[in-house]
C-alpha cells in the first residue's frame, strides 16, 4: 500500500513526541564524477553537478558536447563508465539511479520529454491525459477503468497549467507544434514528477509560443525541479536559475545565466560559434 507523503510541519502536529524525519536535501540529484567512454571516446568525462530542488537548471553547449548522454545518465539509459547520479525523494532515503531500470526511475518520479512530441495524436487532448495518469498499469486497465474525480480534477489544473483546458476535446493532431509540446510537458506532469526533464522544449516555435513555454516552466518549478537542454539562449535568459555548461563532455562552467554569459571562455568555445 503506498504511504501518503505529508510535509515535515503536518507529521510533528500529528505526533508530539520525537519522529524521526529523513533530512529534506537541498539538491534533488547529485551527479558524482560520471564518465562515459564508447568505444575509447570519452562523451562525458568527470561531470560533477548538483541539481538544486524546485529550480529550472539548464545544461548549454555545442552539438556533441554530452548534453543528451547526461541525460540518459540520469535516467539510465546510458550506464556511465564511472561516478553515478544519487536522487534525493522529498522526506524519503536517497536512492541511487545508476543501475537502476528505466521504469523503476519514473516510477520514482523523475519524467523525461524527447525533443520530438510524442502525443497520441488521434486522441483527445485529454484522452492523452488519462492514458498518461496509468504508468505501471497494464493495458486493460488503462482502456476499461475510469479515471476517478480526483484524477479528473488533477487533469484539469494541469491543463490550466499549460493553457489547453479550452481544447481538451480537441484531438491532439489537430494541435499546433507548440501546442503539442505543452500537452506532453502536461503528460508528465499529471504524474506528479518530482523532476522532469526537457530535451530542446522550444524547438520548432516561433518567439511568442517560446515565451509562453518560458512562462509554463516557472510555473511549473513551484512543484518539481525542471532539467532543460536548450540552445535558444533568448529562452535560457528568460527562465534559467542555473546554467551548466558543457564542452567536449566535460564542465566548461556553471553559474547563473549573467555569469555564463559573461565569461570569455564560453563566449569563445560556445557562443562564439554558432550559439546563438
Amino acid at each position: 500500500m503506498q504511504t501518503e507523503i505529508v510535509s515535515k510541519e503536518e507529521l510533528l502536529a500529528k505526533n508530539p513526541a520525537p519522529i524521526k524525519i529523513t533530512q529534506l536535501s537541498e539538491s534533488v540529484l547529485d551527479i558524482n564524477h560520471v564518465s562515459v567512454c564508447f568505444d575509447g571516446f570519452y562523451a562525458l568525462t568527470d561531470v560533477n553537478t548538483k541539481v538544486k530542488r524546485n529550480t529550472i537548471h539548464f545544461f548549454i553547449g555545442p552539438n556533441g558536447a554530452g548534453k543528451t548522454t547526461l541525460l540518459d545518465i540520469i535516467c539510465a539509459k546510458t550506464k556511465p563508465t564511472q561516478g553515478n547520479v544519487v536522487y534525493h525523494p522529498m522526506y524519503k532515503d536517497p536512492v541511487t539511479l545508476t543501475g537502476m531500470k528505466e521504469y523503476k526511475i519514473v516510477w520514482l518520479g523523475i519524467g523525461r520529454k524527447f525533443q520530438v512530441p510524442s502525443v497520441f495524436v488521434n486522441l483527445t487532448v485529454e484522452e492523452n491525459m488519462i492514458l498518461s495518469l496509468k504508468k505501471g498499469k497494464r493495458i486493460m486497465d488503462t482502456i476499461l477503468r475510469k479515471p476517478k474525480k480526483e484524477e479528473l480534477d488533477n487533469i484539469d489544473a494541469t491543463l490550466q497549467k499549460v493553457g489547453l483546458a479550452d481544447k481538451r476535446q480537441w484531438r491532439a493532431g489537430a494541435l499546433a507544434h507548440g501546442e503539442k509540446q505543452w500537452l506532453e510537458i502536461a503528460m508528465q506532469l499529471v504524474q506528479k514528477p518530482e523532476v522532469i526533464m526537457l530535451d530542446e522544449p522550444a524547438a520548432g516555435m516561433g518567439k511568442p509560443e517560446t515565451f509562453k513555454t518560458g512562462e509554463i516552466l516557472k510555473e511549473i518549478k513551484k512543484d518539481c525541479t525542471v532539467i532543460v537542454i536548450e540552445h535558444d539562449m533568448d529562452f535560457v535568459k528568460q527562465v534559467a536559475d542555473k546554467v551548466t555548461v558543457l564542452h567536449e563532455g566535460k564542465i566548461l562552467m556553471e553559474g547563473s545565466v549573467t555569469e555564463v554569459l559573461a565569461d570569455p571562455t564560453v563566449q569563445k568555445v560556445y557562443l562564439g560559434r554558432g550559439g546563438e
